[in-house]
């Protein structure tokens, strides 16, 4: 699984954005142009198979890292298990 770092530029409500991966041999270069460029890290880095599936994550706007922090906890995987679960069962009926 990759990690990508996104970049924005300030006060365009994360329309004008880029990314790059971060095991990039290039990474540190194009950090330092990006942020010289006037790009903003934004967010923390996004944990994903393909660029594509990081920037869906990135546009979702913190669902994804809701979702993933609330996973993490044994307790809301747990009613979430159920839920997922309750709702296939009575899907299928």
């Amino acid at each position: 699984m990759a990690k990508y770092q996104f970049f924005c530029l300030p006060h365009s409500n994360r329309e004008k954005f880029t990314y790059l991966n971060m095991a990039d041999k290039q990474f540190i270069t194009q950090k330092q142009q990006l942020l010289a460029a006037g790009f903003e890290i934004e967010d923390d880095v996004i944990f994903a198979d393909t660029s594509a599936e990081a920037v869906a994550h990135f546009k979702s706007n913190f669902i994804y890292v809701m979702e993933e922090y609330n996973n993490s906890n044994v307790i809301t995987a747990m009613i979430n298990l159920l839920i997922c679960g309750y709702k296939a069962i009575t899907n299928k009926r």
